[in-house]
C-alpha cells in the first residue's frame, strides 16, 4: 500500500458551508487529477462545467458521482451547501475489492451518475457516510487509510443500489446472460485461487463445453481467456497503484512463486512485471494504451 505522502495524498473530504457568494471548485486539480469524486449538494443550485464544453445545471438535493475522465468544474450558488468526497485509484482498488459485487462496482465507477430529487431515505442512508468520511479526514491525529477505504466502499454500494444498479443487472437477462453474469461474479470472487474452468462450470450447473460456448458467443473469448485477462488486469492495477514488491504482488494473486508469475505476465503482456511498472511510473498522468486505464477493461 502506498501511503508515503499521508492519507491526504490519496483521499479528499470537504464540507462547503453555505456562503454569501458564488464559489467554483475544480475537481481534478493537482493531487486530485486521477480521483473519483462524489458530490452531495444540499438545497440550492449549482452547475457542472465539463472540459468538453457541456454544462449541467444542478438543483439540490442531489448526488453526483464523477470518475476521473468526467473532467469538470463545479459552481455552487450563494446559500448552497455541499459535501465533496474524493478517492485516489489506490483507495478505489481497496474499496472495490474482489468480492462478488466487485465486478458490478468496477463497471459502475467508470460512468458518471447524477441522482436528482433525492428521496429522504436515500439522503438518510448516504449523508452520514459522506459526513463520516469528511470527519475522518478532518482529524489528522486519527485519519486512517482503512477507515477511508471502508467509507468509500459503503458510499459506492449505496450509490450503486440507489441508482437501481442491482435490480437492472437482473432484468432483461435470459439464461445465457445470467450464466455469463454469474461466471463473471464467480471469477471476481475467486480469480486468485486459480481454479480449473470445470469447477466454475460445475458451480454454475452447466458443462464446461456449455460455458465455453456462452463466453465465445457473447464475448469472442473462452472462459480461460477471460479468467486470465482478469488476473492480468488485477496485476496491472497493483503494479501501477501499489508500493508492493513483485513477490508480494505474486503472492497476493495466488501464484506459487514470483518466477511463475513473471512468466505468466510476460506471456500475456509482452513485458515483465518490473518492466511494466517502470513504464507505468514514467507514464503517470498521461494516456497510455498499455496501462490498465480503468476498472471496466475486463469485459
Amino acid at each position: 500500500m502506498a501511503t508515503d505522502g499521508g492519507i491526504h495524498h490519496y483521499a479528499r473530504g470537504e464540507w462547503h458551508a453555505p456562503s454569501l457568494s458564488h464559489r467554483r471548485i475544480r475537481f481534478q486539480k493537482g493531487l486530485y487529477a486521477d480521483f473519483h469524486h462524489v458530490l452531495l449538494l444540499g438545497e440550492g443550485s449549482g452547475e457542472l462545467h465539463f472540459d468538453n464544453g457541456e454544462h449541467r445545471p444542478l438543483h439540490g438535493p442531489l448526488l453526483a458521482f464523477l470518475p476521473p475522465q468526467a473532467r469538470c468544474d463545479l459552481s455552487i450558488s450563494a446559500g448552497t451547501a455541499a459535501h465533496l468526497v474524493g478517492a485516489s485509484p489506490q483507495i478505489m482498488v481497496d474499496a472495490i475489492g474482489d468480492k462478488v459485487e466487485s465486478y458490478s462496482l468496477r463497471i459502475f465507477t467508470e460512468q458518471r451518475k447524477l441522482v436528482e430529487a433525492l428521496d429522504p431515505s436515500a439522503v438518510a442512508e448516504i449523508s452520514p457516510l459522506i459526513s463520516g468520511f469528511v470527519r475522518e479526514l478532518g482529524d489528522p491525529s486519527r485519519s486512517s487509510w482503512m477507515v477511508a477505504s471502508a467509507y468509500i466502499r459503503l458510499i459506492l454500494m449505496a450509490l450503486w443500489r440507489g441508482s437501481d444498479g442491482e435490480r437492472s443487472e437482473q432484468r432483461g437477462q435470459g439464461e445465457t446472460g445470467s450464466i455469463l453474469q454469474r461466471y463473471r461474479q464467480l471469477v471476481e470472487a475467486g480469480f486468485r485461487q486459480h481454479r480449473p474452468i470445470s469447477d466454475y462450470a460445475a458451480e454454475l450447473g452447466v458443462t464446461a463445453d456449455r460455458l465455453h460456448s456462452i463466453c465465445q458467443r457473447a464475448l469472442g473469448r473462452s472462459p480461460i481467456q477471460l479468467l486470465h485477462e482478469r488476473v492480468v488486469q488485477e496485476a496491472k492495477l497493483r503494479l501501477e497503484r501499489s508500493a508492493r514488491n513483485i513477490q508480494e504482488i505474486s503472492d497476493s494473486l495466488g501464484f506459487r512463486d514470483p518466477t511463475y508469475f513473471s512468466h505468466f505476465f510476460k506471456r500475456k503482456t509482452g513485458l515483465s512485471p518490473a518492466g511494466y511498472r517502470e513504464i507505468a511510473r514514467a507514464s503517470a498522468g498521461s494516456e497510455n494504451s498499455m496501462l490498465s486505464s480503468g476498472y471496466a477493461d475486463w469485459p
